[in-house]
């Protein structure tokens, strides 16, 4: 991904700043204004927001309410004068789509759309079909050069149909050993990844196999997730370089698939996961097909901007995705709208928040740049824009806080960083978090992915240090078993659901420890010459490194 060139006068910062690394302010606890957070999420929560889908009226309603409130809380427009930043969408519906049919076997077997399979396209074409299409089972789909790793090594995937397991290799690994890091998923473990491997392999489509443990997730948010219309930023080649489908299938789906090839879906994952593993043509051929409605649209980011009084040609960044599903499939109610109160109103309502809190404080040394952004929900779209078209240069963009789904309930006794030690920022963890009186805590749920699955990734793969941490699940009212509990009880019964609504009766004071947290860390990295780095083996370093030196 191409970095603007840094300035030449800009360089001797970022090397002054590494030579020592000065102390990490110290940072006072703050007051945030928690009735105006309630009230922000009840209002970006409400049916009147039609679950803020982008494209929609929803989103014309979000945007405006969101710059009122940056606007209150005393920030400046952040782009050039205005709030906004253009992101340019298309808008994808998938209708009458035909069921999923595999031929070859004894009998032919057809799929239902929703129970048994959810599809669409990343191309923007009027409809899809695929005709008869051979079907590869690629293991995990995983082509990694560095770990001497290439589960499509040997087969040529034009025109067919690649079937891929969920996750990576060694995802059942109780530990973070193994190639792919055990129990940690890395981003090959990713749908996101999968789809784009598969498209760079030739493939005409792509089948990922659900299953609820590596998956993290249940069938009905893969359902409700790829229900309606999708999203994606608009290119030049109607995304013509991606595969013509790409899905999901339910486990027993793909059980039933295997047996008719003549295989055996445990023991093909047992091979998967093996080095040197090799692909299996299945001697069967797969046909689905689905017209493709269009729409293209302009969505926004919101951005709003503290300038600072020392540097103000540094950056601290706050980012959060105003975004979520719109309408979606009704529960036994009959309620379509998924609200995202938790997911994403609570981040939002944060960022309006912390701007007024760091108003209030006076500028930082460092200018703070306040981001909303669009279409997470659709693969992270409205901060990937931002990344590859920055406001504000990356490369003097010192580092930032991401903020997502905030859970409502008690305060905790324990913190939790998201990714685990990564970067340099972790000195600034360690300060604020002892401040705090708050211990740290194993990360849960590393199998999960989370890291790959928010907004700061954007930034970070481009080599902008992001903290990603938040309250861990120890509650000071309930313990372990509470904050355990409650993260259970909204996976399973509300995210990306209708139940994700605003309760009134909440207990705020979790989120109240949440701000806090995000207000210390950034309000002392914004008042601080350091310019950290991430740690020499990350993933990220060497775009970093390469970034300040002005590179490409």
């Amino acid at each position: 991904m191409k970095l603007r060139a840094l300035l030449l006068a800009s360089l001797m910062i970022p090397a002054a700043a590494q030579a020592k690394a000065p102390p990490v302010p110290v940072v006072q606890p703050v007051a945030l204004n928690q009735p105006a957070l309630a009230e922000m999420v009840k209002t970006l929560s409400s049916d009147e927001f039609e679950g803020r889908a982008p494209g929609t009226a929803g989103e014309q309603k979000t945007v405006a309410y969101l710059i009122d409130r940056f606007k209150a809380a005393g920030l400046q427009p952040g782009n050039k004068g205005s709030w906004t930043q253009d992101v340019p969408i298309v808008e994808i519906t998938a209708n009458n789509v035909a069921g999923l049919a595999i031929t070859g076997g004894t009998q032919t077997m057809l799929f239902a759309p929703g129970k048994d399979f959810v599809a669409g396209s990343y191309r923007a074409v009027d409809r899809t079909a695929i005709a008869d299409a051979e079907l590869v089972f690629v293991g995990f789909g995983i082509n990694a050069p560095e770990l001497g790793w290439n589960d499509y090594a040997g087969i040529d995937m034009k025109g067919k149909v690649a079937v891929i397991l969920v996750n990576d290799a060694d995802f059942e690994t109780a530990t973070e050993e193994g190639p792919f890091k055990g129990r940690r998923m890395t981003y090959y473990g990713r749908w996101t990844y999968k789809f784009e491997e598969a498209a760079r392999q030739g493939a005409r489509g792509a089948l990922i196999i659900h299953d609820t443990f590596p998956a993290a997730y249940g069938w009905n948010v893969v359902e409700s997730s790829w229900t309606g219309a999708q999203y994606f930023v608009q290119k030049a080649n109607k995304g013509m370089d991606q595969t013509e489908a790409n899905g999901w299938i339910q486990k027993p789906v793909a059980e039933a698939i295997l047996s008719a090839a003549g295989q055996d879906l445990a023991r093909l994952t047992a091979a998967a996961k093996q080095r040197g593993f090799k692909a299996v043509p299945l001697g069967l051929k797969a046909s689905l097909n689905f017209d493709n409605q269009l729409r293209t649209a302009m969505s926004k980011n919101v951005v709003g901007i503290l300038l600072g009084k020392k540097r103000p040609d540094e950056y601290v960044l706050y980012t959060g995705h105003w975004d979520h599903l719109g309408r979606c499939k009704a529960n036994e109610k009959g309620d379509d709208i998924c609200n995202g109160a938790v997911d994403n109103a609570t981040g939002t309502a944060m960022l309006a928040a912390l701007a007024e809190a760091n108003v209030k404080a006076g500028p930082a040394d460092r200018s703070q740049v306040f981001l909303a952004v669009a279409l997470e929900e659709s693969g992270l779209l409205g901060s990937e824009y931002y990344a590859a078209n920055p406001i504000y240069p990356l490369a003097r963009t010192v580092g930032g806080v991401n903020m997502d789904a905030l859970s409502p309930g008690s305060a905790s006794r324990d913190f939790e960083v998201v990714g685990g030690d990564k970067s340099e920022l972790t000195r600034y963890v360690k300060a604020v978090t002892r401040a705090m009186g708050l211990t740290q805590s194993a990360e849960s749920d590393i199998e999960r992915g989370y890291y790959y699955r928010s907004d700061h990734f954007s930034m970070a793969k481009r080599g902008v240090p992001m903290f990603n941490l938040g309250r861990g699940s120890d509650w000071v009212k309930g313990g372990k078993a509470a904050g355990e509990a409650a993260a259970e009880r909204y996976n399973k019964e509300a995210y990306h659901g209708p139940a994700d609504e605003f309760d009134p009766n909440w207990d705020w004071s979790g989120m109240l420890q949440d701000g806090e947290l995000f207000y210390r860390l950034g309000r002392s990295l914004a008042m601080t010459s350091d310019w950290p780095n991430w740690h020499l083996t990350d993933e990220f370093r060497s775009i970093r490194d390469k970034s300040l030196k002005g590179g490409k």
